[in-house]
C-alpha cells in the first residue's frame, strides 16, 4: 500500500471530520480472509513500536527484585517481590490490573511473577511479555522502554478474523499518520501466514467518525 492512498483516505476522513470535545483516535480497521483463528499458526499476535507517538498516556506497574527497586522508581508504581504477599488476595490483584495498562516484570523473578499474578493478568492479557519488551534486567535503560511502551501498540485476532487498533491521533499531521499506518500495516502483512493474500479489506476511522476504505 503506497503513501498516496493512504493519504487520500486521510484527506477523506478530515474532510468528514465532526469536531468533539477530545483529540480522537485514528485507527485502522482490517477485515482477513482465509484465516482459521481456532488454528494456533493462523492467529496473529504481534507488537510494534511506531514511529511517532500519539502520546496516549500508558500507567504502568512494574513487579521487580531487590536489584531493579529503585531504578524502577521512573514507572508509575513498583511492587518488589518481598511485598508479592501483599496480593495473596485476587481482588487486590483485580484492582490493580484495572488501574494501570502495562505491567513490567524482571527476568529472575518471573516465575514468582506468574504465581502471584499470573491467574489474574493472564487472562486479561496484562501479563509481562517478553516480545513486548515487559521484562526487565538490571542493565537496561528503564526510561528508553518507558518511552517505546507509550508508541507501541499490539496487533491481535481475537474471536474474529479482524484486526482493529489505534495508530495516531487527529492532532498528528497526516505524515506522521502515515508512517505510523505503513510501519504498522507492514509488520500485518508480515505476520500474516499469506501476507496481503490474506487481507479482505482496510478502512481507517476515527474514534466516532465513519470507515473511510483504502
Amino acid at each position: 500500500m503506497n503513501r498516496e492512498q493512504i493519504k487520500k483516505a486521510l484527506e477523506e476522513l478530515r474532510k468528514n471530520f465532526k469536531k468533539r470535545n477530545f483529540n480522537q483516535s485514528v485507527d485502522f480497521v482490517v477485515n482477513l480472509r482465509e484465516i482459521n483463528i481456532k488454528k494456533a499458526e493462523d492467529n496473529v499476535d504481534i507488537f510494534v513500536a511506531l514511529p511517532n507517538s500519539s502520546g496516549k498516556k500508558m500507567k504502568i506497574c512494574a513487579l521487580v527484585g531487590k536489584e531493579l527497586k529503585e531504578k524502577a522508581n521512573i514507572f508509575d508504581h513498583v511492587i518488589p517481590d518481598d511485598k508479592f504477599s501483599e496480593y495473596s488476595d485476587k481482588s487486590k490483584i483485580k484492582k490493580l490490573s484495572k488501574s494501570y495498562n502495562v505491567f513490567l516484570a524482571q527476568a529472575s523473578i518471573m516465575a514468582k511473577v506468574a504465581t502471584t499474578f499470573g491467574k489474574v493478568l493472564g487472562p486479561k492479557g496484562k501479563m509481562p511479555n517478553p516480545k513486548a519488551g515487559h521484562v526487565l534486567t538490571p542493565d537496561m535503560d528503564l526510561e528508553k522502554i518507558k518511552n517505546k511502551i507509550t508508541s507501541t501498540i499490539r496487533l491481535k485476532t481475537k474471536n474474529e478474523p479482524i484486526i482493529k487498533a489505534s495508530f495516531g491521533k487527529e492532532s498528528m499531521t497526516d505524515d506522521q499518520l502515515i508512517d505510523n499506518f505503513t510501519i504498522a500495516y507492514n509488520a500485518l502483512v508480515r505476520a500474516l501466514p499469506r501476507e496481503e493474500k490474506n487481507i479482505n479489506g482496510v478502512y481507517i476511522k476515527t474514534t466516532m467518525g465513519k470507515p473511510v476504505k483504502l
